[in-house]
């Protein structure tokens, strides 16, 4: 089912948070139209198996949110796909997921075990099908739940690169030689209804999971995923241009003056985030991903990942994340 596009203002919301979240996340249900909804699809940040903060989606986060739309008497879905290199179930476990949404009313599946769409494109496009989870595709709305981070592969992680979790393949790195039409094709077909993301503590230099964290003790909220990532990475002082996000703002025509700014403005909460580190590992790497063969061939197994993991911990002297 093709999501219809939101035509509304794109609205982004920026919050200073202290202590407690509750409030923030109770404006941001009730202005966005979730309620009555049957089913709700929520997408958290599970990339890592362990709880980091600024790395993996809050659990606190998950259970308020999970709590406040239930209390609209929905069926509220947390998901997310099995990881490179662990299985989802693990990440659910060790990160709190999974007993703080249950604690609150809402269930959690693997998308990796779900059933199947395939979804087709028409075009000129070197992108003609991808293979979906049918519990999203059915929803009546989603929810992003993105962290404010930096990625070495792609400048910047936010709520769009947050769907590409949705591809329940763990061997959806081989989409990586066509990663910004795959963005733009998940952002277009499951376009969140709403968008929430946890930034206060951010993650900059070689993110998404082994950057350095920043505390930035803020909160965006939003009715469109693009908008708030343009805001996002405004406010990480990157330009969004370079990145991904200029493909898909000019697939849609969306324009920085199309979104509608509240709270707190982007010059009195920006910080200028550390870039990612492009050495030999990174660049090997983007080498290969500009090939669908290469990268089939050379992460086609866990145990070459792995190999290649041991030579940049030599090279680099710290561990490297693949994806």
């Amino acid at each position: 089912m093709l999501k219809v596009p939101n035509v509304a203002q794109k609205t982004v919301k920026i919050f200073q948070v202290k202590d407690d979240i509750s409030a923030i996340v109770n404006e941001a249900v009730a202005n966005s139209g979730l309620r009555g909804k049957s089913k709700i699809f929520i997408k958290p940040n599970l990339s890592h198996p362990e709880y980091l903060p600024g790395v993996v989606t809050s659990p606190e986060l998950m259970q308020q949110l999970v709590g406040l739309l239930r209390d609209g008497n929905s069926e509220v879905i947390v998901g997310e796909s099995n990881g490179f290199n662990y299985p989802c179930w693990t990440a659910f476990d060790k990160t709190g997921a999974e007993a703080a949404v249950k604690k609150a009313g809402g269930t959690v599946i693997n998308l990796s075990e779900d059933k199947l769409v395939e979804v087709k494109f028409q075009g000129n496009t070197p992108l003609k099908r991808l293979f979906l989870p049918k519990t999203i595709l059915d929803a009546d709305a989603i929810v992003d739940l993105p962290l404010m981070k930096t990625h070495e592969f792609m400048a910047y992680s936010g709520a769009i690169k947050n769907l590409f979790g949705c591809v329940p393949s763990n061997k959806r790195i081989y989409l990586h030689p066509y990663l910004p039409e795959v963005m733009y094709r998940l952002y277009t077909l499951f376009k969140p209804q709403l968008t929430i993301m946890d930034a206060r503590v951010g993650i900059e230099g070689n993110g998404p999971t082994k950057g350095k964290p920043v505390k930035m003790d803020l909160m965006l909220t939003g009715n469109d995923a693009l908008a708030l990532d343009i805001t996002a990475a405004k406010v990480m002082m990157l330009n969004w241009k370079e990145t991904y996000l200029n493909y898909i703002a000019k697939k849609t025509g969306m324009l920085e003056e199309d979104i509608k700014a509240n709270g707190l403005t982007v010059s009195e909460v920006e910080h200028r985030f550390e870039p990612p580190k492009i050495d030999l590992p990174v660049k090997a790497q983007m080498m290969v991903y500009q090939h669908e063969y290469l990268t089939k061939v050379l992460f086609c197994s866990l145990d070459v990942v792995k190999l290649f993991q041991k030579v940049t911990v030599v090279y680099r002297g710290k561990p490297v994340e693949i994806g």
